[in-house]
């Protein structure tokens, strides 16, 4: 059977606060059912005030969304069973343990005393010692762990993560992307939001970069990093520098150490050779080279530089 519908379609989507502040202007963008998902901006881009569109927490002013297949004005109940949301905000009952938790969770939700998994999820975050501590003794990693496992009590075929790992450890991040890569495997379309790049650069299958409630850029992963057109090279030469050498194919060039250049060019506009040639031209031999990939850092900052700069 052939894919009818995305994960969610967002069409000219539109938020105005009530102070008049424009959180979305105009977004409309697919995410494609199965894939991971990556919703990047800087703060106040509008990232949230998507996400809580799609929780209902937040009414839109203009536009449509549909999350599998469902409109929210029309199918508002269809929608929300369809997507699992894990809020920025860490907010509990301190006096539920973990497994009553997920248990209230499924019941709002409606799921059937026969069919809640309330245990085996938590098994599947890592807190199955846990199930029966109260929640104000979970240290932030484990609660944050803890409300993965309630955007997931209903089984739904998206889940939402919004900065889930803003101020987590490294060991911490890791467990939730094992199970997040899990849960893709077994299907579930994965959105998320992060301004960590690198997270999303191994994650993502596609990336929306969405910049003062715009989107401004949405393109396989791939596609994004090889848009990076600044290259880096360092360059060891052979004697002492007295002088920064200059060239016009050049775009920053700085001396790191007593023999080493750190240069910075654009790809589209001159290769390395040129660059390592302007250099001999000024009598420098070359003892090592080395370059910098660019990463989605750098065409994150050249994007929202250029969205600024319009705006």
């Amino acid at each position: 059977m052939a894919e009818t519908f995305s994960a969610i379609s967002i069409r000219d989507l539109q938020k105005t606060y009530a102070g008049g502040k424009r959180a979305l202007d105009g977004v409309s963008l697919d995410v494609p059912r199965g894939q991971i998902f990556g919703l990047l901006g800087p703060n106040g881009a509008g990232k949230s005030t998507l996400i809580n569109i799609l929780a209902g927490l937040v009414n839109k002013s203009g536009g449509t969304a549909s999350i599998w297949g469902f409109d929210i004005d029309q199918h508002p109940r269809n929608a929300k069973v369809s997507i699992g949301i894990v809020p920025q905000e860490i907010l509990f009952d301190p006096f539920f343990t973990p497994v009553e938790t997920l248990e209230l969770q499924a019941g709002l939700y409606g799921v059937p005393k026969a069919k809640r998994r309330s245990m085996e999820l938590l098994r599947a975050v890592h807190l199955e010692d846990k199930a029966h501590a109260y929640s104000r003794t979970l240290s932030g990693g484990m609660k944050r762990r803890l409300l993965v496992a309630k955007a997931m009590v209903h089984s739904p075929p998206i889940l939402v993560l919004d900065e889930p790992t803003a101020g987590v450890d490294i060991e911490l991040r890791q467990q939730l992307w094992n199970y997040v890569r899990s849960l893709h495997a077994q299907g579930v379309t994965i959105v998320l939001t992060t301004h960590y790049l690198e997270e999303a650069e191994e994650l993502c299958d596609r990336i929306a970069i969405i910049n003062h409630g715009q989107v401004i850029a949405n393109e396989p992963t791939r596609t994004l990093v090889g848009m990076a057109q600044e290259k880096a090279v360092e360059v060891t030469v052979d004697r002492d520098l007295t002088a920064v050498p200059d060239a016009a194919c050049f775009d920053k060039i700085e001396i790191i150490a007593d023999r080493t250049l750190a240069i910075t060019y654009r790809k589209d506009r001159v290769n390395a050779g040129e660059v390592l040639a302007a250099l001999q031209r000024d009598g420098l031999g070359i003892v090592d080279v080395s370059t910098r990939e660019a990463d989605l850092e750098d065409v994150f900052l050249n994007l929202t530089r250029a969205a600024n700069a319009h705006g």
